[in-house]
């Protein structure tokens, strides 16, 4: 490449005359009279120094075509989604693959090369992976943002404020209203839910009367945003609990499942461990509306009664009304222990608890609607993962907008323009963290909790207004993020923002 450069002058003269003469040649046409091929070599010479994926390597990618999609465009013509977040690409071997979708194709890559080039439609983002000081400016103006985050809401906060998440044009996130849900993300299919309970409700109560606590807490993430540690240990005060893992721990953990403690998989050995329990605490890391992982899923599977805090609205999506036992329907921790004691000294109330287990009784339409409708499957062949779908669905929905684009440049008195889709609050939208117990104001000023959580929160919303006012002032370095974050604040404080 550097010989090329030491061409001489009169020849360097020469080929500038040339590239002028098309660059104008192609000005005087409208975008939609240029060829295919034309048009990928202006955007090759505009974007050279952005651009990696050489037409060798979009034409030997290899193709396979799913049932349902006639799209005959070859590689070359396909619109380009780009995957900021490489680790996160859904696709081996190599960087780049052809997708066909239910009703188009595209081309899918990690290579951030060609963030720039103009084939680039979509870029997807993996919200935990998402920084405001690392985004890809400037942002252009015919690329959309698509944002996956099926984690924690504590993972990244930029995404629960309007500013944050209104920069993502689809969604697809634990909330039901995102564009994509991933509600039940956990749930692997109903035959899950209505496995047979692995240890009978006397096996149980003998284990009790030997002295096994009727609750079981196993946590070694202590300090989260849900403060869950403090709630459990003021519910301590009331009712026996047996406690492993390395918050609150008050027993030791069998040696042979030390290193399974804390995995979020079913190791046989530890399943058979806490399903002993006829109650587990299962706090989320993270409270937001939606935001429902394993820890509620697999004591409902084990046949254990979930004692659950996490999303508020987690009676949508419970078999019936009597399957788990919700901490914020009680006003204190003793108010909930009285419950729990109730329930262990009172083998009719508890077994209706596991009533579910008889497909008979799981009345919950919106929960069986939802498991059979989805499209995306948890270790099911016969279905796309979420994070392949997820980029079928921004693939079909980038080549729609593209379509109707054209349509409307050819004849904007016939055509409607495509309307701009965008993100809002109801897609993340978790609210601010607060104690697992007792009032913010109460809190000493050196809390620990109150250090973190209440400050990475609001931070979160300074970098998501500060992201938010480079892209409009069309900025191409993000490490300006923090001359943006102090001007908001200046003109906060003058009353002016």
């Amino acid at each position: 490449m550097a010989g090329r450069h030491r061409l001489v002058s009169c020849l360097c003269l020469g080929l500038f005359g040339v590239l002028c003469w098309v660059w104008v040649s192609f000005a005087s046409f409208p975008d939609d009279q240029l060829s295919l091929e034309a048009l990928d070599a202006v955007e090759r010479g505009a974007f050279q120094p952005q651009s990696a994926l050489s037409e060798m390597e979009f034409a030997s990618i290899s193709s396979y075509r799913g049932p349902g999609n006639s799209d005959r465009r070859s590689n070359k013509e396909l619109p380009i989604l780009l995957w900021w977040s490489g680790g996160l690409f859904p696709h081996f071997p190599g960087d780049t693959e052809r997708i066909d979708c239910t009703t188009s194709s595209c081309l899918v890559t990690s290579n951030r090369k060609v963030q720039l080039y103009k084939r680039t439609a979509s870029i997807i983002f993996y919200g935990t992976d998402f920084r405001a000081y690392e985004a890809p400016l400037p942002r252009l103006r015919h690329q959309t943002w698509a944002l996956f985050h099926e984690e924690s809401p504590m993972n990244n906060y930029i995404l629960s404020h309007g500013p944050g998440i209104r920069l993502f044009n689809y969604t697809a996130t634990f909330r039901r209203e995102s564009d994509y849900p991933l509600t039940l993300q956990w749930l692997p299919s109903l035959d899950y839910l209505l496995e047979p309970v692995a240890v009978s409700l006397e096996e149980k109560n003998r284990l009790r009367r030997e002295g096994l606590a009727p609750v079981l807490y196993m946590q070694s993430h202590c300090d989260v945003p849900s403060d869950r540690d403090r709630y459990v240990k003021e519910l301590m005060k009331y009712i026996e609990v047996d406690s492993y893992g390395k918050c609150l721990n008050n027993k030791p953990i069998p040696e042979h499942l030390e290193d399974t403690a804390t995995a979020t998989g079913e190791e046989p050995g530890f399943m058979n461990f806490v399903t002993r329990y006829k109650f587990h605490l299962a706090l989320e890391n993270g409270l937001c509306p939606d935001y429902m992982t394993e820890k509620l899923w697999r004591p409902l599977h084990q046949g254990c009664v979930p004692v659950y805090r996490g999303s508020s609205v987690v009676a949508d999506w419970m078999p019936n009304n009597h399957s788990a036992v919700i901490i914020n329907n009680f006003p204190s921790p003793k108010a909930l222990a009285d419950f729990l004691k109730h329930l262990d000294e009172n083998d009719e109330e508890y077994v209706k608890y596991l009533e579910f287990k008889n497909p008979r009784h799981i009345t919950n339409s919106l929960l069986l609607e939802a498991l059979e409708t989805r499209e995306w499957g948890v270790n099911d062949m016969s279905k796309p993962n979420y994070l392949n779908g997820f980029e079928c669905y921004v693939c079909d929905q980038e080549n729609a907008r593209l379509a109707a684009e054209r349509a409307f440049r050819k004849a904007p008195k016939k055509n409607q323009p495509p309307q701009p889709q965008m993100a809002d609050n109801s897609h993340m939208g978790c609210p601010l963290p607060s104690p697992g117990y007792g009032d913010v104001q109460d809190l000493p000023a050196d809390d620990g909790w109150l250090q973190i959580w209440p400050q990475d929160y609001w931070q979160s919303l300074d970098q998501a207004e500060g992201l938010e006012s480079l892209i409009r002032h069309n900025e191409s370095d993000p490490s300006l993020l923090w001359k943006h974050i102090q001007t908001i604040a200046m003109s906060r404080a003058r009353g002016k923002h």
